[in-house]
């Protein structure tokens, strides 16, 4: 291995990923950037080896190399029990009861592995009232609440993108788990199953909405608080050339420092008591009178590199040469393809995109030759079409 695919704050870790989609690849996107040896277990109807040597373009498999297998036949089974045998960690996204059907449960695994570290993503949850059916991020929002509070006064909840259920809540959450539960069993422990469930991790990420409605500073109708774009100091505003720019002056500090630099009001708009919340819907229309009478970028540069709290609403194009993003290598271009870079950073284990997205089956012979397979069996498992 070498120097550069050995680094990373987890490197000497060994991940056995069952391929799926969305939160569980996050999760093991996390792990590989942070250095560990991750193997991803495709469908042998996927591999394609004329593709081989060429970057898959699904980034949610960067780090990582691949191996082709028929989980549902008994040589499938072994070469994934094999793989158990030699790691630290399992992941798989299937519903509850799909792995125990395949004979790769946690009971399987810890059989020959007691100190596997067993990671499951679902939606639901491995058991409860929907755990057995499907669902998408949109429905675990809904249930959690979070959905509810998105969006603008008499207007439906607005869908977050996936990010803050499949991978905030879902991904990220796996992968803590996973890291925690590693590091109990380096301390001693047993590995164990980490049940990760996507509304579980929703909701935690809503503590805080749960304590400002404890403490009476959160209203339950949406828009219409402080956080949620119901403040005009905390929104985004259309500017002159119809790109918009977000404003989070929270704190009056900030707030006056924003009224300094714009010149704010216009006349003949007043500068209302902002505290007010009476006062908000005639403050919303004087900023953004004031807004739209000049373009974003113009205004990004005389507010971003100030107190302010001011910046530009970038597209998916724009971010990546944003000035700090830039400067801070918040991404990285990787075999021609501009990507986030592996976060966080860490001073003495430092991380990095450190293979492309593999095709399915595009290392099955390298890996099974690294755990004991011969090249005779590894082509009668072919033959009999059980690995690809």
């Amino acid at each position: 291995m070498t120097a550069e695919l050995s680094a990373g704050p987890l490197a000497g870790v060994r991940v056995v990923e069952l391929a799926g989609i969305g939160p569980g690849p996050f999760a093991a996107m996390m792990l590989a950037d942070l250095g560990a040896d991750v193997v991803r277990v495709d469908r042998v109807s996927d591999v394609a080896p004329d593709a081989f040597g060429t970057p898959h373009p699904d980034l949610l498999n960067r780090g990582r190399r691949s191996i082709g297998v028929d989980l549902k036949s008994a040589d499938g089974r072994e070469v994934v029990l094999t793989l158990v045998c030699a790691a630290d960690v399992l992941i798989e996204g299937f519903r509850p009861g799909v792995t125990e059907r395949l004979g790769l449960a946690p009971t399987d695994c810890h059989a020959v592995n007691p100190a596997l570290v067993y990671g499951r993503m679902t939606g639901w949850g491995q058991h409860g009232p929907y755990a057995p059916y499907a669902g998408h991020d949109i429905d675990y929002l809904a249930v959690t609440g979070a959905l509810h509070g998105i969006g603008r006064p008499g207007a439906p909840p607005v869908p977050p993108l996936n990010l803050l259920g499949d991978f905030g809540g879902g991904g990220m959450m796996l992968a803590l788990g996973v890291v925690s539960a590693l590091y109990a069993v380096r301390g001693g422990a047993s590995g164990q199953v980490v049940d990760a469930a996507i509304v579980d991790g929703v909701a935690v990420l809503s503590t805080q909405i749960h304590a400002l409605r404890q403490l009476g500073m959160w209203q339950d109708p949406r828009g219409v608080n402080l956080l949620d774009g119901g403040a005009p100091f905390y929104d985004t505003y259309e500017c002159a050339d119809g790109r918009f720019l977000a404003v989070g002056a929270l704190e009056p500090r900030f707030y006056d420092e924003l009224v300094r630099r714009t010149g704010f009001p216009l006349p003949p708009d007043e500068a209302l008591d902002r505290t007010d919340p009476t006062n908000w819907p005639a403050l919303r229309t004087a900023w953004a009178r004031l807004f739209r009478s000049r373009s974003r970028d113009e205004w990004a540069a005389l507010l971003t590199t100030s107190d302010a709290c001011v910046a530009p609403v970038l597209d998916w194009a724009e971010a990546p040469h944003d000035p700090h993003l830039a400067t801070r290598g918040t991404f990285v271009v990787r075999d021609g393809v501009v990507q986030p870079a592996p976060a966080p950073r860490f001073s003495g284990t430092p991380t990095s995109v450190r293979r492309p997205p593999p095709w399915p089956g595009e290392h099955t012979d390298e890996v099974l030759a690294e755990v004991g397979y011969h090249p005779d069996r590894v082509a009668r498992l072919r033959a009999a079409g059980a690995i690809g």
